[in-house]
């Protein structure tokens, strides 16, 4: 869809380009991605790589790196994006705007306000069993979820939850790029990890 799109279209300007690839190529990269979000490095950098070429197509980027690229753009990875998703879908769980055909459960806390419950998982159980856990939207939606700052999780109205989202989502945004050595796999998770750990 990409390369039909740049052979049909030939105006590179930033409106006809971006307006392009977000209503014909990212909703197609984005379709139901909460429920086939990948984890492995090599199928997020695949996708990547998708972003990654159309946005250097687009007159003024050609010669910026990625992600000063995705800083002009205002754009966030794919990769944050399929994230911000899964978010998303588990806040209007929460809020009765989606059903609960996964079986979320919310517990809220006096110190850090609403979380989403983590299933609990057979430690005896194979480690093939313990990945497919691991990267299971129910639980890694709603780890992502539980990583919000908590006055965001109770917000009870999705256009200011998106808005917050997208501010929290977007920071430290690197997505994995061949030829550079990250510093983790550009989660959320991760990058939350590596804070708590520079803090201790």
């Amino acid at each position: 869809m990409a390369a039909w799109t740049l052979s049909a279209f030939r105006d590179r300007s930033q409106v006809v380009m971006l307006t392009l690839y977000k209503s014909m190529v990212r909703s197609k990269l984005e379709y139901c991605c909460p429920v086939w979000n990948p984890t492995k490095v090599t199928e997020i950098q695949k996708l990547e790589t998708v972003q990654r070429s159309f946005t250097r197509k687009i007159s003024g980027c050609r010669d910026l790196q990625y992600w000063d690229r995705l800083k002009k753009l205002k754009f966030m990875s794919l990769q944050r994006r399929r994230e911000r998703n899964s978010i998303i879908h588990v806040w209007k769980i929460l809020n009765e705007h989606a059903p609960n055909d996964t079986g979320f459960e919310f517990k809220s806390h006096q110190r850090h306000g609403i979380k989403a419950e983590i299933p609990a998982m057979n430690k005896n159980a194979q480690l093939s069993v313990r990945t497919d856990y691991d990267n299971s939207f129910r639980v890694r939606a709603a780890q992502l979820f539980n990583v919000l700052p908590s006055e965001l999780r109770s917000t009870t109205l999705l256009h200011s939850f998106k808005v917050g989202a997208d501010s929290w989502n977007s920071t430290a945004d690197t997505p994995l790029v061949p030829g550079y050595t990250p510093t983790n796999d550009n989660s959320m998770l991760s990058w939350r990890r590596t804070h708590s750990m520079q803090l201790s």
